[in-house]
Parts: structure tokens; sequence; C-alpha cells
């Protein structure tokens, strides 16, 4: 059953973001806050460390306790994907399994980061990875931040595997994703998209959803959005799509840094009294001036919010 469901998902996947009190510590009412928000706004699944999960800078400590608290939250009521990604494929392992005995349902990986690996060479990562694990396995391509691309060719041989199921695409490269739903159609493998602007288009296309970062705040809107996109109402797709952009456009881009977004996310939930603002080591909170700016804009956004319920 378990297996099942995870080999069918679709729809709005929140890729949330790690509550924390200090670099060492969880936010655990927090987390239990922000994962009771995005299960009551729809959400099909929920990934834990990923992008917006600021995993790369956990500890495994804090990584395994999020995993741990978490999955006994959610209690199987959507399924769980864990990301393992690691510059080293036994410490990726060990977290699959970590997740695997805590009943997550699958796992994400990017390729390995640092080295410029050549496709063969990524190609031989994945094979000898899924081979040492138990979950299923979601490629991540994430280009901007692991500097190599899993190419259309890669990801078709790859699928060929029973284990790896589908692909997380965070390139903001339509036509890669299009070119790779062409080649999928006849094929069971799912395609979800990281970018949420353009997660109404892709579905249009024929992907199977996003992994959106603002579902962690506004998690009716995607799942509205995905359905209306899903449905092809598409002037409901306008009208929602315009909102997705407003929030991306206000509340991602405060402050000089590319962590934003990150910031921006985390302390609108704060501003919500849904968790903790705190981020991980190196990043900064915003300053009192910066919360200012995202509390107005937010307010705007709150109220054409409550206009499209």
């Amino acid at each position: 059953m378990k297996d099942k469901l995870i080999t069918s998902l679709k729809g709005i996947i929140v890729p949330l973001i790690t509550p924390l009190i200090d670099n060492q510590t969880l936010d655990a009412q927090g987390l239990i806050n922000v994962i009771e928000h995005v299960i009551k706004g729809g959400v099909s699944g929920i990934f834990l460390l990923g992008t917006t999960g600021e995993a790369q800078n956990l500890n495994y400590d804090v990584r395994k306790q999020l995993i741990k608290t978490a999955t006994e939250i959610v209690n199987s009521r959507v399924p769980v994907l864990v990301g393992i990604s690691d510059t080293s494929i036994d410490e990726s392992a060990k977290l699959a399994a970590y997740a695997a005995k805590y009943g997550a349902d699958a796992v994400v990986a990017t390729p390995p980061y640092y080295y410029n690996l050549g496709q063969s060479e990524l190609l031989n990562y994945y094979k000898n990875l899924v081979s040492t694990i138990e979950l299923p396995l979601f490629l991540y391509n994430m280009p901007s931040n692991v500097k190599i691309y899993i190419e259309h060719e890669t990801v078709l041989e790859l699928a060929e595997h029973p284990k790896i199921i589908g692909l997380k695409d965070s390139s903001s490269n339509g036509a890669y994703f299009q070119k790779l739903l062409y080649s999928f159609k006849n094929k069971p493998f799912m395609f979800f998209v990281g970018p949420e602007e353009m997660m109404a288009e892709t579905v249009l296309m024929g992907g199977d959803g996003g992994v959106n970062g603002g579902a962690n705040l506004y998690p009716e809107l995607y799942v509205k959005l995905y359905r209306a996109a899903l449905n092809k109402n598409f002037e409901l797709v306008r009208s929602l799509q315009s909102l997705v952009i407003e929030i991306s456009n206000n509340l991602y881009t405060i402050g000089q840094n590319e962590s934003s977004f990150l910031k921006g996310v985390k302390s609108a939930l704060n501003l919500k009294k849904i968790c903790s603002s705190h981020m991980s080591v190196p990043f900064n909170e915003f300053d009192l001036k910066e919360r200012e700016i995202l509390q107005q804009r937010m307010h705007k956004i709150d109220e054409k919010m409550r206009e499209v319920k």
C-alpha cells in the first residue's frame, strides 16, 4: 500500500522549512505547528531536508532529529520524502537508512556537489546509491547549487531502475522539463518542479505537481493553483498565478543576499506565530527594518488571499 501511494504521488509537496531555536536545536513546537498548517492546507506530501529546509547547513544530529520527530508528527497522514544529498555516498546511504527506520516513504538526492562530475560518473553514483538503500529514490536536478545537470539521457537511463521513481527539477529550464515529459509520456515516472512561478505551466504540460517553498506559508493557494491547472481552469489559473508571482516578487526579495527567499519564508512564518525565524549558520535573520518591510507586504498579500478563499 505504501509503495503504491508513493509511486502515484501528485499535487503539492511542501519542501518543509526546518524550525530552529539555535544551530543545534529544533524548534519542536514550531515543527508541530508548521506540519499541521501545511497538512490542513491540503498538501499531498512533505519533503524534509531540501534546499528550503537549509539541509546542508545542518549537522547530522539535527537532521536525524528532524526525520524522527517529523515522521512521528505526520503519522502517515501524507507521504514523507527525505533529502539525503551529500558529497559522500556513504553519508547519504546512512541517512536513507535512518529515514527508512522511522517510516519515511522515499528519499531525494541531488548529484554530489563540489567536484564537477561527468554524466557517466553521475550514472554510476546514482546506481551505486540506489543499490545500497531500501527506500525508492527521487532524483533532484539542482544545477545552480551543485554545478551539474542531470542530463536528459542520464534521466532516461536511470529511470530504468525500478527504485528510481521520479525527478524534482529546480533548474527553471522549461525546455528541459518539457523534453523530459515528452520522453516519458508513456512511462511511469514522476516529474515535479521546484520554482513555484512555473508550477501551473508544468502541470498544464503534463507534470505531476510542484515542490514549492511558498506552500509553507500559503498551502491552500498552491493546492488550488495545482488543481486549477490540472482541471484546465485557465481563468482561475491566471488569478491564482498572479498571486503566486506577487508573493515571489515581494516576500522573497527583501535584502541583498541570495538567501532572501529562505529568510522571507521563515520570517513570514514567524510573523504568523507558527515557528521561530532562526536561520542556520552562516545565514543571518532579517533585521528589524527588513521584518517591518516583510510585515507590510504580507498584510497586502493576506488581504488578497482572503479574496480567493
